[in-house]
Parts: C-alpha cells; structure tokens; sequence
C-alpha cells in the first residue's frame, strides 16, 4: 500500500530553485534512502511532506488523503500520521527516556496529563515502555536521555515516534553525527521497524553505503530533480559519481 505519494513537488528559497517537480511514492513495509550532494533537496523533500517547510506548488497523499491546503484540525490530523526523527535529537535532556517517549503520545492526552510528567496517565507509560523496549532500551526507560549515548538517543527519538502512532517515519540525517556503529544500529533498527511493522520509512543519508546495506530502495536528488529511483542494488559507482560529483568539484 502507497502510504505517501508526492507528486509535482516545486520549492524555491530567494528565486533559488531547490525541488523541481519531485515525484515519487513510499510504500508501507519499504525504507526508502534519500541520496545526493550537499543542497541537492533531500531534506526539504521530507521537510515538505512533514509540514515544516510549504511547497510552491504540487501534490502531497499521506494515507490517500491531500495534505497540501488543509488547515486547523485537518491539518493536524492528517499531518499526524507522520513522524520525523532529526540529525539533532530533540529530546529534553534532563527528562528520563520514559518521559521523552511520553511526550509522542500527548496528542491523545486531555487535561494536566498533556502538560507535566507528573501526571502522564498510566496507559500512556505503559505504551511508551512498550516502544522503548521495542527499539531495545526499555532497560534505560528511567535514565535521563542527556546521560545516554548519541546512538541510544536516536533510538529513543525513534521510540518517541512510534508512540505517536504514526505510519509514517521520516528520518532527516538520523545517522550522521553518530559513530558508525551506532549508525549502524539505527540504519538496522528503521529497516527493521519497515519491515516488521508495516511502517513507510523515508531516510536522507550521507552515507550511501549505508543504503545500500538497509535500504530497499533508493532516490537520488540532483539539482532538486531525481535522477535515480530503484532498488539499492542498482546504485552502482557511475550513479554514485553522477549524484555526488557536485560536492567533489566544490571541494
């Protein structure tokens, strides 16, 4: 099943042209990478769908519904069927893993629970237990997330996600400030929560051989248009050298 389809999708920052005429689609149980140089519009293709940037003009289906032109609580509601992990870990350092994977879940909470850890209803702690032992932390659930590594903070940012509820997981360079082990985990962890629970993932890497190991399929953006959408196996050296020849002559 499509679980997101982007169709005609334009951008421009100040008569600077950076997406022009993107499509492509991300099924549910599929990782799909983003692939391409440095400004080539990976990451204002997930920031479009995600809402956090406004296309120029074009098309965006989450779960089959229109996501471009809604607004107030229809907006929000189809909005939230995505969820965005960041090279920046939003969490709140001071706050346990537990609490931080709370804070995914607050748009179904009413009253005081929606506002202080205090009083986050039982129901919601025991679903965030449940994704944090999903992505393998539920041993850390009560350390506060500055004390963990980089690599277990991506992981919570990702269990924080799946207590959203969300069907669609957009990973913004989740792994680019992590060792590479860690990146390693993270890549297997986002493969696997795609395969195994139906999730559409969408991931802008730096790294292609990273998409090439987790990956089922890949887009390459050059100059804000895709030059490539296949299967991982197909990137081969001459599309790499297309995609990234860009960063190796500005260097």
């Amino acid at each position: 099943m499509t679980a997101v389809e982007v169709a005609g999708l334009t951008k421009s920052y100040g008569g600077a042209t950076v997406l022009d005429g993107v499509d492509f689609t991300v099924r549910a149980g599929e990782l799909l990478a983003f692939l391409g140089a440095n400004g080539s519009g990976k990451s204002t293709t997930l920031k479009c769908v995600m809402g956090l940037a406004a296309p120029d003009s074009g098309s965006i289906r989450l779960q089959g519904t229109e996501v471009c032109g809604l607004q107030g609580a229809a907006q929000v509601k189809a909005r939230s069927q995505a969820a965005m992990v960041f090279q920046k870990i939003h969490l709140v350092p001071r706050r346990t893993a537990l609490d931080n994977v709370c804070c995914g879940g607050l748009m179904r909470v009413q009253g005081l629970g929606s506002v202080s850890p205090a009083f986050f209803p039982r129901e919601l702690k025991e679903e965030a237990m449940a994704c944090l032992d999903r992505v393998g932390l539920a041993g850390s659930a009560l350390e506060r997330a500055g004390k963990l590594s980089g690599g277990q903070q991506q992981r919570v940012a990702i269990a924080r996600a799946l207590c959203q509820r969300a069907s669609v997981l957009l990973a913004d360079e989740p792994v680019s400030a992590l060792d590479p082990h860690a990146a390693e985990q993270v890549m297997a962890l986002l493969a696997e929560l795609a395969h195994t629970e139906n999730l559409a993932v969408a991931a802008v890497l730096h790294q292609p051989d990273l998409a090439i190991r987790h990956a089922d399929r890949a887009i390459g953006l050059l100059n804000g248009k895709i030059m490539f959408d296949g299967g991982t196996a197909a990137l081969s050296g001459s599309v790499l050298d297309a995609l990234y020849a860009p960063d190796r002559i500005a260097a």
